[in-house]
């Protein structure tokens, strides 16, 4: 498999395996490639008895720029403006719910995943650290969850996730505001658990944490990580399934269409409320 792969790259080292994002779009943004290989690379990561412990991380200077929107955006035509009647919002409705287990496909693996960041991560790249169990950051890291700057409410998991991350208030603040925090304050909040001072050394951080989880009982470790997840699990599965039907009814408007012109055209969207 990983021979075929286009978004992403697997290597192994011992019980570790290393996921690198590769894009191919600028800054590892998740265009249809990405969507597509993620849940085929941690499913068979999961099922291989070798691995016991795996590190995410992106290539370049910036772990994701999240969505691809131009790539992805041929799909969202039929709904950009506002009059998509049952069919479209039925299609979308399944797009999005395809992304999602995409990303949960992550969560879902049985083998701890530690995610290295460094640069920009922004959006998708948030939905995709949220589902890792641990995170760690370069000082030069930058977070945002900033779909509330594109109309759209944010269905990939970063809602249902990062509260029992970051907690409520904090969560609350970056997805209203869809504000850049940088890597010192996503220390503070909780989102990373410590911060390195580059690229080199937040991934050799990483590694050698995955490599002492890798020391112990392996079905212990998937045992732990089970215990963990009983009561997580089920939550963000119903908020997911919730905000999946939220969108497909409520996020086709005239704003989101002020959006997607206003990125392509390199300018500040004016939102009305339609």
């Amino acid at each position: 498999m990983a021979d075929d792969l286009v978004s992403l790259q697997v290597k192994q080292s011992g019980p570790v395996a290393e996921v690198t994002l590769l894009g191919p779009g600028k800054g590892n943004s998740m265009g249809p490639d990405f969507w597509r290989e993620l849940p085929l690379v941690f499913r068979e990561l999961d099922t291989d008895p070798a691995v016991r412990a795996i590190v995410l991380t992106g290539s370049g200077r910036n772990f994701s720029y999240g969505l691809d929107l131009p790539a992805m955006m041929g799909g969202w035509a039929e709904l950009i403006g506002g009059e998509a009647l049952a069919g479209p919002r039925s299609r979308f409705l399944d797009e999005i719910r395809r992304l999602q287990a995409s990303v949960t496909a992550v969560a879902e693996c049985r083998k701890p995943v530690i995610a290295a960041v460094s640069g920009w991560c922004i959006g998708g790249g948030v939905d995709l650290i949220a589902a890792a169990d641990v995170r760690l950051a370069s000082a030069d890291a930058k977070f945002s969850v900033r779909e509330v700057k594109v109309a759209i409410v944010a269905d990939i998991g970063s809602l249902q996730r990062l509260s029992g991350i970051i907690g409520e208030g904090h969560l609350r603040e970056l997805a209203f505001t869809g504000k850049d925090i940088d890597a010192a304050r996503a220390e503070k909040i909780g989102l990373v658990n410590d911060v390195h001072p580059d690229q080199e050394a937040v991934l050799a951080a990483a590694r050698s944490l995955a490599e002492d989880i890798a020391k112990n009982p392996p079905l212990v470790v998937q045992g732990v990580k089970d215990v963990l997840d009983h009561d997580r699990a089920p939550r963000v599965a119903d908020g997911l399934r919730y905000v999946s039907t939220w969108n497909a009814a409520f996020l086709p408007s005239k704003d989101l269409a002020e959006a997607v012109q206003a990125f392509l055209a390199r300018r500040d969207p004016d939102f009305t409320g339609e």
